[in-house]
């Protein structure tokens, strides 16, 4: 068996990203006064909450995937779909904060890795079924 080193360094590099949004979060509370409760009313800090959010969402439909696809395909196959997926969130999360309209291509990369990962993942699981039984 093999230890899935990668993918592990992989999955805590995702969710140092997501820390980094975190972070990102407090940084923008203090630049523009807004203190916690509030999660409204600059809408700098509105786009830091929104893409800490968004990728919360996501990791659920990202991290899975990439652990089966590790187990059943590749090991450093699916750690390179993984860092595909965190650079996309990276470049989503700088466009978004950014301005908007420019949140596209980093959900792009990140949601195309992650629909290599959960569909490859699947087809191979149904490939074994078939093949080799349950």
């Amino acid at each position: 068996m093999q230890p899935h080193s990668w993918v592990a360094i992989v999955t805590i590099a995702a969710l140092l990203v997501y820390f980094w949004m975190a972070v990102r979060i407090g940084r923008a509370r203090r630049q523009c006064g807004i203190h916690a409760p509030a999660m409204t009313g600059d809408p700098i800090l509105e786009r830091h909450i929104r893409v800490q959010a968004n990728t919360l969402e996501w990791l659920p439909l990202f991290l899975p995937p990439l652990w089966l696809f590790a187990i059943y395909w590749s090991d450093l196959v699916a750690a390179i779909l993984g860092a595909i997926w965190i650079v996309g969130r990276i470049v989503y999360a700088l466009g978004y904060v950014a301005d908007p309209g420019k949140r596209e291509a980093g959900f792009l990369i990140q949601a195309l890795a992650t629909a290599i990962l959960l569909f490859g993942a699947l087809g191979r699981v149904i490939w074994i079924l078939v093949t080799v039984g349950a």
